[in-house]
């Protein structure tokens, strides 16, 4: 059972912090150095001043937590009840507008595997170290971790949109608008609270930061803190007409060689093969992979001017491809077969190396992947494996049989940026 709760959240306030969107960062692991340094010019209260603080080694988080106390104290100010905060993204996707509706809660900390909170990642221990150091130094939750339930028939939004009054923040940023209301009426808490309950979430972003959020509640209750139990999470429903997964790319570097004719050879048992001018768009690409059925991916050579389209052959037998090893909601997946029998088989790529992105760039950008694809890109890119997005059905499958994807198999766009409400675990006196 999913157990939320409202909180009485830490968040920027306007009068004294300025305009939201100079406030605001991505998520630290898409941010480069060239990018902290922008968002930190923007405003001496950026969240990136703390999200990823300056300074080498471990001597970086107590900078961070210092920054945060500053920041906080002199641009922040606490809610004076308990809240949920709905929220929404206006954005667009190839010409097409979408908004995407979710709200930021407390959720009842379990493990993967031991509550109604599902994964569809591997997780790594380096980030996880990193942001538990952060996390500890800051006593606070400082990113928000993307779930999902579902809620076919959107009941959630009548429990809570009769309450939303004024926004407490608008703002444009990261090709996104962004919406956020206050909703602290006691009685809707309650009911979406109880909506809530039955049901299972899914991570759909923010594996890294949930698992060491479980880590930190750990250390929190041998300490005798009273709000341990709790993370932060933004949920969203996953049967949203504005949730939008994208595609990541998959491109092959640095090997000793790419004989695309062996490659295509080794498929053809399992893949219908099909050639044709590499699109010129993402939207002309996503036509070239269309299909409602058989997995399908692309596979070009930079400069080569062609797409070879592979098609999964409706009488696939996994076994006989040697995955019969790979759990069923693997079995059928572009990803999970473009990693097995691709990737590693054809190219001798291992799951180490691809773990450790050796010989492995990962473009979110179809319009960068297909400029690469057509030669215009880095000269060690040696094949360009272009994807489909995963469906969210895919994702559900995969969590409830308790599996995971190769990393990077789903790209729900936009992303969570910080800098929207934080909450503080520092316990007050009086």
């Amino acid at each position: 059972m999913a157990e939320i709760r409202a909180f009485d959240g830490l968040r920027y306030d306007p009068a004294r912090a300025g305009d939201p969107a100079s406030l605001m960062a991505p998520p630290y692991d898409v941010v480069d150095d060239e990018g902290r340094a922008e968002l930190a010019a923007r405003s001496p209260s950026n969240a990136i001043h703390f999200i990823l603080p300056e300074g080498e080694g471990d001597a970086k988080y107590p900078v961070g937590a210092a920054r945060f106390r500053e920041i906080a104290a002199a641009a922040m100010v606490r809610d004076d009840a308990p809240s949920v905060y709905l929220y929404h993204q206006r954005f667009e996707v190839e010409g097409e507008t979408f908004v995407r509706k979710g709200f930021i809660a407390l959720i009842e900390l379990t493990r993967f595997g031991h509550g109604p909170v599902l994964a569809h990642e591997r997780t790594l221990a380096g980030p996880k170290r990193d942001r538990l150091e952060l996390m500890r130094a800051c006593q606070a939750h400082l990113e928000l971790v993307f779930g999902m339930f579902s809620d076919p028939q959107r009941r959630w939004e009548g429990i809570v949109d009769p309450q939303r009054g004024e926004p407490v923040l608008q703002a444009d940023f990261d090709g996104a608008h962004h919406t956020l209301w206050r909703i602290h009426d006691e009685a809707a808490i309650a009911a979406l609270t109880e909506h809530l309950r039955p049901l299972k979430i899914y991570i759909a972003d923010g594996h890294h930061r949930y698992e060491t959020m479980c880590a930190f509640r750990e250390e929190l209750e041998a300490a005798g803190h009273p709000e341990a139990k709790w993370g932060m999470i933004y949920l969203s429903n996953l049967d949203d007409p504005g949730l939008v997964v994208l595609p990541t790319h998959r491109l092959a570097h640095d090997l000793p060689a790419v004989d695309l004719p062996a490659v295509l050879d080794s498929l053809a048992p399992w893949f219908h093969h099909t050639e044709a001018p590499l699109p010129g768009d993402a939207a002309a690409m996503r036509e070239a992979l269309a299909t409602d059925g058989p997995a399908t991916f692309g596979l070009a050579v930079p400069g080569a001017g062609t797409l070879h389209v592979l098609r999964l052959r409706d009488d696939f037998d996994p076994a006989a491809a040697g995955l019969g090893g790979l759990a069923p909601a693997l079995q059928r997946l572009d990803v999970a077969l473009l990693h097995e029998l691709v990737l590693e088989r054809a190219l001798g790529i291992t799951k180490a190396a691809q773990e450790a992105k050796t010989n492995l760039y990962y473009y979110k950008s179809t319009e960068r992947a297909l400029a690469a694809a057509a030669g215009q890109g880095d000269e060690e890119v040696q094949l360009v494996c272009l994807m489909n997005a995963t469906p969210v059905s895919d994702v559900v499958a995969v969590c409830d049989g308790g599996e995971v994807m190769p990393q990077k198999s789903t790209f729900f766009y936009p992303k969570i940026p910080n800098g929207l409400v934080f909450r503080d675990l520092e316990l007050r006196k009086g």
